[in-house]
Formats: structure tokens, C-alpha cells, sequence
């Protein structure tokens, strides 16, 4: 069964398009995943439709609404949970809620504008947050993309090679590797030796031992959540101790 997607959003074709180009295009044509978008302004009721008020208790911007989001929700009867809105006060997004995600047979995503939700909406609506990191985005589109992204390409067929997502970054708590394509030499710059040497054993140590010094260089708190490295990491970071 293909994994289900809800969009409630009042941008429907910022999703769409996106969604229908490149992996998750294709990932779509080939029934991997499916996507159901979903106007919240369609429940919105009055000549204006409007979806947003001011704050109670005064203060600058605009609230989205609860009750046309309310309502969007009742109207579709088999919306897949759980129900996540995208805000910057969600547990941070990573690669492991990703793959939570994926495990799922489907999720929501609420996408919010102006400065956010109703908290009513949050309490009693929705069933979970999250948040792409410490910013502020004008809306929750671009972060229910990237959010849609990670996810569908951990699904078995959504990429050329299934292989290439458990060697990428973070997938087992490391950066990934630097990766080097033809030609081997450009205006001096050459690509490692050890990448035409044809023992590939040596290779998947090298670039075993490349993503630790990656990780203890940019991300060392990567290193610290994993509690340390395991021993064939070790032992790379021991054999090209050389190389960095």
C-alpha cells in the first residue's frame, strides 16, 4: 500500500506543483505515495472567506482561524493521521522523524500562515508539531515540502537505487562522505587516488573514516547523540589518520 498524504493549506498549488516534479513525481507515477491537498479557505464562510482575525489581547499580525480548519478537518472523513501542524514550536524535524514518518501507512500536514494558529486549533485539532529549526518561515508550505521530501524518499522504490539513502547524512548518525565525479582532474584539483583503486573494501573504509572526521568537524554533537563511535569507525578514523 502506497503511503497516504494530506495538505490542508491555503496554497494547494505551491504543494502540487512541487510534488508533481522529480522524485516525488516520479515516486507518484509509480504509486509509492499519494497526495491529497486540501484548501482550508474552501471552509471558510462569509462573502470574504476569511480565514484569519486579529488577536485577542491586542498585538501585531493576524491569527488563522480555528473553526475553518475545524471544518476542513470534519469534511474529510478519511484524512490520514496523525494530523501534524508545521510551527516553529514543534519537536525539530531530523532524519529519524522522517523515518517515523515513513513507517506510517499515512500523515497530515497543516500548513499555517500570518503569525500562526489558534491555540484552540493545536488542542484540540491537531495531533502533533513540528518545526524545521530555529527560523521563521512566512508560511508552513515550504516546510511541509521538505518535510513530504524526506519522507517519501525513504520509501522503498522512490529512488533509482534503494541503497542510496542508507549511505547518505545522518542515516546512521554521521555526515555523509564527500563524493567526487569525472573530471579526475579539474584545474589541479584531483580526486583522491584511493577512489580509482579499484579495492572497494578500502574504499567504504576511507569513506567511512572521511564522514567521522566530516561529522567531528561540522556536527560533533551528531557524534555526542549517538554516544561515540562505534568500533569499525575507530578503526577507519585509525587507518587514514593521515587523511582528513
Amino acid at each position: 500500500m502506497s503511503l497516504r498524504v494530506d495538505v490542508l493549506t491555503l496554497f494547494p498549488e505551491a504543494i502540487t506543483q512541487y510534488c508533481a516534479t522529480s522524485v516525488l513525481g516520479r515516486a507518484a507515477e509509480n504509486e509509492v505515495w499519494r497526495l491529497h491537498c486540501h484548501n482550508i479557505r474552501d471552509a471558510a464562510s462569509g462573502v470574504h472567506r476569511s480565514v484569519d482575525d486579529s488577536p485577542f489581547g491586542g498585538g501585531a499580525g493576524m491569527v488563522m482561524m480555528a473553526q475553518p480548519i475545524i471544518d476542513t478537518v470534519a469534511a474529510i472523513p478519511d484524512l490520514a493521521r496523525p494530523l501534524i501542524a508545521v510551527t516553529p514550536s514543534g519537536r525539530t524535524f531530523n532524519q529519524s522523524v522522517a523515518r517515523e514518518l515513513a513507517s506510517l501507512s499515512g500523515f497530515s500536514l497543516l500548513c499555517g500562515r500570518y503569525e500562526g494558529f489558534d491555540q484552540r486549533t493545536l488542542d484540540h485539532v491537531v495531533d502533533d508539531e513540528i518545526s524545521l529549526g530555529d527560523f521563521v518561515l512566512a508560511g508552513g508550505e515550504l516546510a511541509a515540502l521538505s518535510v513530504i521530501e524526506a519522507v517519501v524518499r525513504l520509501l522503498p522504490g522512490a529512488l533509482g537505487n534503494d541503497a542510496s539513502v542508507e549511505e547518505e547524512s545522518f542515516a546512521d548518525g554521521l555526515l555523509e562522505y564527500p563524493h567526487y565525479t569525472k573530471p579526475f582532474d579539474l584545474e589541479g584539483w584531483v580526486v583522491p587516488e584511493i577512489l580509482r583503486s579499484g579495492d572497494h573494501a578500502r574504499i567504504a573504509r576511507w569513506r567511512l573514516a572521511q564522514a567521522v572526521y566530516r561529522t567531528q568537524k561540522r556536527r560533533p554533537d551528531l557524534i555526542s547523540a549517538r554516544g561515540g563511535l562505534n568500533p569499525a569507525e575507530v578503526a577507519a578514523v585509525a587507518e587514514f589518520a593521515e587523511v582528513e
